[in-house]
């Protein structure tokens, strides 16, 4: 956990003991919903990897997606500065509301930057699924010399169009090798977090 101390301890005197649980996607940065947590439920959160409420309602413990299949898998819980409030990150498996839609707030916009994360999510949702009826799926079958080749073509095709001066071209190239790095990334068994986590070293350097 990022903030050990403030994550183990939470104040439960407050609010008759449960607190306010906001539920972020870890990948994309939208706010999913709002549920309440108790200590118990907080306890099974951790414990099991899928996010768990305690229901108002119902008085008991509730994991999302006990009904519907579409859970939140954990990663990461912390503390606001109060110790009143938890910010729950998760991945979402399935839509969070009970609506059917992605958030409990609606169909909210993907930030531009989070699209990437969503995408990589769709590429490792291909995978295995029928070659002749997928893009990704055959890229993914053929192995990784083939996914590394791609990247290398497309490569050569944003820089000339980057010499080109065209930047429709330019844009159009770049994000081919922007699926096709991703896809490559999936095939080696790495994923785009770990080029940001090399990104960021070097920014603070």
């Amino acid at each position: 956990m990022n903030n050990k101390q403030d994550f183990e301890d939470p104040d439960w005197s407050k609010s008759n003991g449960l607190l306010p649980a906001i539920v972020q996607d870890a990948d994309d940065g939208r706010v999913l919903m709002l549920g309440y947590m108790n200590a118990e439920a907080l306890k099974v959160t951790r414990s099991s990897g899928r996010v768990t409420f305690y229901s108002r309602s119902k008085q008991r413990l509730w994991t999302k997606g006990e009904t519907s299949g579409n859970h939140l898998e954990l990663v990461d819980v912390l503390a606001d500065c109060d110790r009143d409030t938890l910010l729950v990150l998760a991945r979402p498996h399935g839509p969070t509301c009970h609506t059917g839609t992605d958030t409990c707030f609606g169909n909210t916009r993907t930030p531009r930057i989070g699209f990437l994360a969503e995408l990589e999510r769709t590429i490792a949702d291909r995978a295995g699924t029928d070659p002749e009826k997928s893009y990704t799926a055959r890229l993914l079958a053929e192995g990784s010399k083939r996914c590394a080749q791609k990247v290398g073509e497309e490569g050569v095709e944003v820089a000339l169009a980057a010499a080109s001066g065209d930047r429709d071209e330019l844009a159009s190239e770049s994000a081919d090798l922007l699926y096709h790095l991703l896809v490559s990334l999936r095939s080696a068994g790495t994923d785009l977090e770990s080029v940001l986590d090399v990104l960021i070293k070097r920014h603070r350097r």
